[in-house]
């Protein structure tokens, strides 16, 4: 039993790695466009060692204990056979799917395997070489395993000292393994993401990794209209896209939010953008929002730029804010789409869309970018380059979630500073307003225990001081615009269905030409993206449903925020708070600040409304709709491409096929 499972861990890795070598072999071309060969093998050796420490780790922690008796040892010889063949079958069955999505068997393989007649006819006409050249090659491993694996003899008895040592041995290897990292957070796909080919970034895996990740993150997947009703598919765009004030119908159905839009300031060259997302910075923490004394910079700051005083996260995870910053994509019950399987490529962003316009996007993290799966989802959807920890340069404070603030705005300032005339697009995402509430000395004078989250507070507004006492003396300032905002407060929670007050957070916009103002117009983080992209200049199409705030009247109290808290779905448009929930009725609240809820009579029109928002963003991830059509990709071939498909989707919105 002990041998059989070295010679499985040692057929395993090698079958694995010349597999990966072929696939890299055969994409030579952009293997050697995106940093050649390397980490490809050294992240497919990862996730390998995960994968093969899975299948072997419970026959090495027994063999100590029951490898000399001949039953263990026949059982291990059939468990064995079957794992062997499994990861070969996986890894025939790759190339054609390649071929076919640009991508190693996903989600999408697991779907059809719901549909076997279906697919039976959809390999044998259009991929029969395929299919008979890989019958052959598995019935040859299936011979070669049985070779390796059935011919197995029963281990000598062990000394009875050494039992249990090499049974814990073999465990805390087989642990570490399928963990992959001593670091903070276990391997993912992201972990060994390392270009912008979505394609490439899947070669370090191999295929049964892929296809069981792929299964697990399912679990993510929540529809809207399995938490809070129906609507017919037609009246859920209509009100949509009149809320958002687009045309119904459609001017492209496939992609009904898709739309044009004219800045409110044409320029000559378009400026660069920087979005700096602070950690956990809710409104409770900015004296110029009404909350405690703590952010006397972001406060001075408010003053120099466009400091709108009702802005409002869609959600309480970093995730979240991710998703609605980045993308303008509506929350929904399910995770946010950065860690959401069928997100992972041709999902719009707007590093993707600034590429178009020849700009070079990157991503600045302290901390570890595999993460939530942000470094995956980022360089899939149009980002550049990533610079996590491992790149900073110098940094002068590590905590347990990375480098702190002052070093990320370093790394910050250091780039943009290099960037010349090369147009760019920075997202920046703080780290150290945190628990455990670390930061380096000497830079704040604290109050009381210096762990706490108001010092922390105090610090992470020091560095964000410190950084636009830089940018403002450099000359990348008279081109730019920068975003300052929260990705969600900290601590949400309360009595209320959806406690507004802890959705707050502070939004700034700066730099450039940005006249100095005050708006107290409801807005949401779905409209930022409209409105920067108006301010840079930028004339182009998307599809996001946020407001293009600088084209909204000044004075005008017709915005809205969107909080997914939970299962509960807040709605709040004007002061008036309409909730959605798991299988209840909607309830409506008249809602006033900071925290008063008083119970009223549903409106309808305003329930029909939140619906159809809490509706759309599930069906346009699950149709793959929230894309710029020209780079449509994997994600919209595998969505048309499902069996059943060719009806119009009663998807999340629960309609009636169109």
């Amino acid at each position: 039993m002990r041998h059989l499972t070295l010679v499985f861990i040692i057929a395993a890795f090698v079958m694995l790695s010349l597999s990966r070598l072929a696939l890299a072999a055969w994409q030579h071309q952009r293997v050697r466009n995106a940093s050649g060969l390397r980490p490809i093998m050294l992240g497919g050796l990862r996730i390998d060692a995960h994968e093969v420490a899975v299948l072997a780790v419970a026959p090495a922690v027994l063999s100590p204990w029951l490898g000399h008796y001949p039953m263990a040892t026949a059982i291990a010889s059939v468990w064995f056979q079957f794992a062997w063949l499994l990861l070969v079958f996986m890894e025939v069955a790759t190339p054609p799917f390649i071929l076919e999505y640009d991508s190693r068997p996903n989600r999408l393989f697991v779907e059809y395997l719901k549909h076997p007649r279906e697919v039976t006819g959809m390999l044998w006409r259009g991929f029969k070489v395929p299919v008979l050249g890989g019958t052959v090659i598995v019935i040859l491993a299936a011979w070669v395993g049985h070779a390796l694996f059935a011919q197995a003899l029963p281990d000598a008895p062990l000394p009875w000292w050494l039992v249990p040592i090499l049974s814990l041995l073999a465990l805390a290897i087989g642990i570490l393994a399928i963990r992959g990292t001593l670091q903070h957070r276990p391997i993912n796909p992201s972990t060994v993401a390392y270009c912008a080919d979505g394609m490439l970034n899947m070669l370090p895996l191999n295929s049964l990794y892929s296809v069981l990740y792929a299964i697990y993150s399912m679990k993510n997947e929540k529809s809207a209209s399995a938490v809070y009703g129906n609507m017919p598919e037609q009246d859920m765009h209509a009100q949509v896209l009149a809320s958002a004030g687009l045309p119904y119908p459609p001017a492209d159905p496939d992609f009904p939010s898709m739309h044009a839009q004219e800045p409110a300031r044409p320029r000559q060259r378009p400026l660069n953008l920087v979005i700096i997302l602070e950690e956990s910075l809710g409104a409770q923490y900015v004296a110029n929002l009404g909350g405690a004394p703590l952010t006397p910079n972001l406060d001075k700051l408010a003053e120099l730029g466009w400091n709108f005083t009702r802005a409002y996260a869609t959600g309480t995870r970093s995730v979240r804010g991710l998703e609605a910053v980045v993308t303008g994509f509506m929350p929904t019950p399910a995770q946010a789409v950065v860690k959401l399987p069928d997100a992972q490529r041709g999902f719009f962003t707007l590093a993707d869309l600034l590429g178009r316009h020849g700009y070079q996007s990157r991503f600045i993290y302290g901390g570890e970018a595999h993460f939530d799966n942000m470094k995956g989802f980022f360089l899939g959807n149009g980002f550049d380059r990533i610079v996590d920890r491992g790149e900073f340069v110098d940094p002068q404070f590590v905590g347990t979630w990375g480098a702190s603030d002052e070093d990320m705005f370093n790394q910050l300032h250091r780039l943009l500073s290099t960037d010349g005339e090369q147009p760019t697009f920075t997202l920046a995402f703080t780290v150290s307003n945190h628990t455990p509430w670390e930061y380096p000395s000497g830079r704040i004078e604290p109050d009381g225990n210096p762990a706490t989250v108001e010092n922390t507070v105090r610090y992470a507004d020091w560095a964000l001081g410190r950084f636009f006492d830089q940018a403002r003396q450099s000359p990348y300032w008279e081109n730019t615009v920068f975003l300052i905002a929260a990705d969600h407060d900290s601590r949400v929670s309360g009595a209320s269905l959806v406690p507004v007050r802890h959705f707050q957070i502070p939004a700034l916009m700066l730099g450039a030409d940005i006249a100095p103002r005050r708006d107290d117009r409801l807005i949401s983080q779905i409209d930022f993206g409209p409105t920067l992209l108006s301010l840079m200049g930028v004339q182009t199409q998307h599809p996001m449903l946020g407001r293009d705030l600088t084209r909204a009247p000044a004075g005008a109290d017709d915005g809205r925020a969107i909080m997914q808290y939970g299962d509960n779905y807040g709605y709040l448009k004007g002061d008036q708070l309409l909730v959605l929930g798991p299988q209840k009725a909607p309830a409506q609240f008249r809602y006033t600040a900071p925290e008063t809820y008083e119970p009223v009579a549903v409106d309808e029109a305003l329930a029909h409304e939140a619906l159809a928002h809490a509706l759309w963003p599930s069906w346009a991830y699950r149709e793959g709709r929230y894309a710029l059509p020209a780079r449509q990709g994997a994600a919209q071939r595998a969505a048309a491409a499902r069996p059943g498909a060719a009806t119009a989707a009663d998807g999340a919105a629960g309609g009636k096929p169109a």
